[in-house]
């Protein structure tokens, strides 16, 4: 009996940067007609010898999977799909915006085995000369980078081609936070304005906006003088839900100073006055922060109506509601507080990202420490 000879294959350049790679699969048991890997690589030979290389070694294993026909959209709409049980709703919505809205116009009809890295790179830059934002792009490439990395799991690519492609640096602009005199006053404004309570205890705490409006009142503890995180708000769309914070460092317990509890104490006793008067029209989800008839608030709305006229009447800038959380986090970081300590009221996974985020506090830190030097280790400075 002849000895089975292992498939090699060919590789033709049909033009500069351009080759073809051919190998023989064998014949197909139903039709009786050879099959052929048939692929054109765009790149150098030594990229095509790789890819002949990888199909003869498969061949010859049995573990060979014949190359993809679906396009680009097809393959991707069954990753977003697949998505839904690993990640919330809202956060697939912004994958499928991004993806119709940047990619899917130029490259959506591609196939997927023949998506090259220049192809995508062609795209980026297409968006950059556009004016579109670092931040944009990487919004982009993000899931786009997920799905084909899935895809190689699956043995449907035998490389990412969304790894050697270069985006835009985030430049990280500064953050507009509130100096300690300037939080004085905003708090002084939010004692006169509807639904103030609750952009104090953003600032006195650092939670997050999806935190603070999950608060139910038995997260209230005021024998302890604490309150308790443990879910978040999300609304998606029209539906509202409760979900648990992401990761278990947001899962914590912050201490409130006691007159912060003196008006929550106030707070609740006139919401069930409120109650009382509303009748059977309010809804029992026992929020600490709700609507007039109790219902879940939601951010867009409590900025425009509600966060941006305080700030306008405490004469101060327009910052964003989250910017609350970084005041805070500032203030406490000016002040000498222990950046674990910080890290901790902020549910932060690690010390380094608090660290990370807020390095621009570092350099007046360091200043205070030599002076603390100066003064322990010479007898001089302040």
């Amino acid at each position: 009996m002849a000895k089975k000879t292992r498939p090699k294959g060919s590789i033709d350049e049909v033009a500069p940067g351009k080759y073809r790679v051919r190998i023989c699969l064998g014949k197909n048991s139903v039709t009786g007609k050879y099959e052929y890997f048939d692929q054109t690589i765009h790149g150098l030979k030594k990229d095509a010898e790789r890819v002949r290389a990888g199909v003869v070694r498969d061949l010859h294993l049995g573990i060979y999977q014949a190359p993809t026909h679906k396009t680009l959209n097809e393959y991707l709409d069954e990753w977003l799909r697949g998505q839904k049980t690993k990640v919330s709703p809202r956060t697939i919505d912004g994958y499928a915006s991004s993806l119709d809205r940047y990619l899917r116009p130029a490259l959506g009809k591609t196939l997927l085995a023949s998506l090259k890295p220049l192809d995508i790179q062609a795209v980026y830059n297409e968006l950059n000369a556009r004016g579109l934002s670092a931040v944009t792009i990487r919004h982009l490439h993000v899931p786009l980078k997920c799905a084909l990395k899935r895809a190689v799991q699956l043995g449907l690519l035998p490389r990412n081609p969304a790894e050697p492609v270069e985006i835009p640096r985030v430049i990280q602009q500064e953050r507009r936070v509130l100096s300690p005199e300037e939080a004085v006053k905003f708090l002084q404004a939010a004692a006169t304005m509807p639904h103030g309570l609750i952009f104090e205890l953003a600032l006195l705490t650092g939670m997050r906006p999806e935190e603070y409006l999950a608060l139910q009142w038995p997260d209230v503890d005021f024998a302890r003088k604490l309150v308790v995180v443990q879910r978040v708000l999300v609304c998606h769309k029209k539906n509202i839900s409760f979900e648990k914070p992401k990761t278990a460092k947001s899962r914590r317990s912050i201490p409130l100073p006691q007159t912060l509890l003196t008006r929550l104490a106030a707070h609740k006793k006139r919401q069930a006055e409120q109650r009382l008067l509303t009748g059977p029209l309010w809804q029992v989800w026992n929020l600490v922060f709700c609507s007039e008839i109790g219902t879940p608030l939601r951010v867009p709305g409590l900025t425009y109506r509600y966060f941006r006229p305080l700030l306008e009447r405490a004469g101060l800038p327009q910052i964003r509601l989250y910017d609350l959380r970084h005041s805070q986090a500032t203030i406490l970081l000016m002040a000498d507080e222990n950046p674990k300590v910080v890290s901790e009221r902020l549910g932060h996974s690690t010390v380094r990202l608090t660290l990370d985020t807020y390095s621009h506090v570092l350099p007046t830190m360091q200043e205070r420490a030599t002076e603390k030097l100066e003064k322990l280790l010479y007898g001089t400075g302040a």
